[in-house]
């Protein structure tokens, strides 16, 4: 036994010591490939004065070029940079893909256990200093004086390039009271909103394009100038993962919706202090067959049975495009039936230029939705239509179809390899550098791409907040209050599942057994299937709609032990006809904090949200409605528009909203 375990020490000693080996080996490798690429980099762009006008001298060379004079035309420094840039300046600046950020806001270029994406993304210097990238979605939330402070040296990096081309920075959102990395970024230091569904709950314009003004304010403080949003898509289809990131299943909600987010983040028109927004998912998103998504192979296919095509283009029409939406995003899918070519969105020349391009004249930037092209670790390519075509063939398509960046990829070697073959033109290449470098010219970027690294402090955080905790309540939907239970008065003793007993205990008294309490508050999440065949997979929530049988048993038995009031955080439309029975009752919660919900329950304000969708009442009638058809659920549980305005349903809903 001893000589066994003897054997087993030495084998332990030998991998820890061959572990070592490769982390030095590793730690070495990667300080070489972090100095090399900085070795690429020039010196910092200084600020010279002539005749009296003062300029950053972007390209080093001591004079003052026209893309880098403020006073000049648009178009002309439009010009003049494009001229000067070389193929591959153009075609880092077509990629963009996520990057990461040191803790303390320095540059991410050793992977470090602080710091987990660093194991799985390219260096900073990689991507700006080699590949000449200058698009970048951020994916952590550090601090804002890291944040800012990040931004300040990934743009003293780019500086250093020899055009000085400024880095566009881009987020998913960031808002949600409700932490949910599925749908967006955790940051616990920006104020606090419902979900989108939320806001179409609301259905009031004014209240979410003052969401966009103050999210635009935060954005900006950091460094953020892009938003990787609205989503226009519709939720005709239950089943989808995305529900809860759409402003529902109606078509001229959704549009008024749209509209007064682009307005908010951007303005009446894109300026210096705008955040461009990237409207998604041209032409719709929502209709995904039997409500797969097309983010993995299975979903690939959007499918029309109702011939509703139309329908799912209304957002983008009177909302995004009304709004002048500075950029656009294709979503994954093959819109089956609906062009000649059987290809996904991004692929598809008909959509993009057809469509998209002609029809509504839209000249901004069209970039594709994350990883088109080449597999990653995370799912593979989603290349629906075009397998047999190699990665740069892929890439060619992309651009013949009208768009103009690539999401996800960062292999700028494919332009140029597309170029130097002869099979990419220098005019068809340019007029996508045209677009791309008219947003950072009206965004100010050449002109000062910094931030102050307090200056998020200084923002109105407390006016910020109470906007957003007055939206989380306007957008709770009161279904049902059988007996006049709501509002409860305080003193009565609670049992609470699901709900912080921490934020209940501020409310009234709890107990720990259920039998105890006068009153129980449940709290459920809408039901999904886990998978796991694809790492990404286990971000969204896709699948049933309808709890297991077992579970099912258990809420039920909990709430038939007292009077229950059910909380459903609705992800997407779920099936609970048993659950709405046995509560005395029930309310529709769009990721708003356990806070507005018990304000709710306690009676601090008056319930005056409305369903942005129906609620089924069957797995059978998911199965039998349309993917691409609004309000065709059978006997739904409640319509579309359900909502009890105030809690004896007879207070105006003017003078709710007053």
């Amino acid at each position: 036994m001893k000589r066994v375990l003897k054997i087993l020490g030495y084998l332990l000693l030998g991998i820890l010591l061959l572990l070592l080996i490769a982390g030095i080996f590793f730690y070495f490798k990667w300080n070489s490939d972090s100095k090399a690429n900085m070795e690429l980099l020039g010196k910092e762009a200084p600020t010279l004065v002539e005749n009296g006008h003062s300029y950053r001298d972007l390209n080093k060379n001591g004079k003052l070029d026209i893309y880098e004079d403020t006073r000049a035309a648009l178009e002309d420094r439009i010009n003049d940079l494009s001229q000067q840039m070389t193929v591959e300046e153009k075609a880092g600046a077509m990629f963009i893909t996520m990057i990461g950020m040191n803790t303390d806001g320095s540059l991410s270029e050793l992977p470090t256990p602080s710091n987990p994406f660093s194991f799985f993304l390219e260096s900073n210097s990689s991507m700006v200093a080699k590949k000449l990238m200058n698009h970048f979605n951020i994916i952590q939330s550090t601090s804002p004086e890291a944040m800012a402070k990040w931004n300040n040296n990934i743009q003293k990096l780019a500086e250093r390039t020899r055009l000085g081309i400024p880095v566009t920075i881009a987020t998913d959102p960031r808002h949600v009271a409700r932490e949910n990395a599925g749908a967006t970024i955790p940051t616990p230091f920006f104020s606090k909103w419902p979900s989108p569904l939320g806001f179409a709950a609301i259905g009031d314009s004014t209240i979410i394009r003052d969401f966009g003004d103050i999210a635009r304010q935060e954005y900006t403080a950091l460094g953020i100038r892009l938003a990787l949003s609205p989503m226009a898509d519709l939720a005709t289809e239950p089943r989808w993962c995305r529900v809860n990131g759409t402003f529902g299943e109606d078509a001229e909600l959704s549009a008024k919706m749209t509209e007064a987010y682009v307005l908010g983040f951007q303005g009446d028109s894109l300026n210096k202090t705008s955040v461009a927004c990237m409207t998604k998912h041209f032409s719709g998103g929502g209709p995904q067959k039997d409500g797969e998504d097309a983010h993995f192979p299975y979903g690939k296919d959007q499918a029309y049975p109702g011939d509703n095509f139309e329908y799912h283009i209304i957002p983008f029409e009177k909302g995004a495009f009304a709004a002048k939406t500075a950029q656009i995003m294709p979503y994954y899918g093959v819109p089956v039936g609906q062009t000649n070519e059987e290809v996904g969105f991004g692929y598809n020349k008909e959509v993009i230029t057809g469509l998209l391009r002609e029809k509504y004249g839209f000249e901004g930037v069209v970039c594709t939705d994350w990883g088109l092209v080449s597999d990653s670790p995370a799912k593979p390519a989603a290349a629906f239509g075009v397998e047999n075509l190699s990665e740069v063939e892929r890439a060619a398509k992309i651009l013949e179809a009208g768009c103009d960046m690539y999401g996800g990829e960062a292999s700028p070697d494919w332009i140029i390899e597309l170029v130097n073959s002869g099979k990419l033109s220098q005019e068809r290449l340019d007029q996508s550098i045209r677009r791309i470098l008219k947003d950072k010219f009206v965004l100010g970027l050449f002109d000062n791409p910094y931030v102050e690294e307090d200056r998020f402090s200084k923002l109105d955080h407390s006016r910020f907040n109470e906007k957003g905790k007055i939206a989380q309540q306007k957008s709770l939907v009161l279904l049902k209050n059988e007996d006049q239970i709501l509002p409860l008065k305080k003193g009565a003793k609670l049992f609470v599942e699901g709900i912080k007993k921490e934020v209940a205990e501020q409310f009234s008294t709890l107990v720990s057994d259920p039998s105890e309490a006068d009153y129980i508050i449940l709290k459920l999440l809408t039901p999904f299937d886990p998978r796991s065949e694809y790492q990404l997979e286990r971000f969204f929530h896709q699948g049933r709609l309808d709890f297991p049988e077992e579970e099912k048993k258990k809420y039920l038995d909990l709430i038939n032990t007292k009077p229950t009031i059910t909380v459903m955080n609705l992800e997407r439309p779920a099936i609970i006809p048993d659950i709405n029975a046995a509560s005395k009752a029930l309310i529709a919660d769009f990721d708003c904090s356990d806070e507005a919900i018990l304000e709710l329950i306690f009676g601090q304000f008056q319930p005056s949200g409305k369903m942005p969708f129906e609620l089924p009442s069957s797995v059978e009638a998911v199965k039998n409605q349309k993917e691409d058809m609004p309000y065709d659920s059978e006997n739904p549980l409640y319509e579309f528009g359900a909502g009890m305005q105030g809690f004896n349903n007879e207070v105006e809903i003017d003078e709710i909203l007053q």
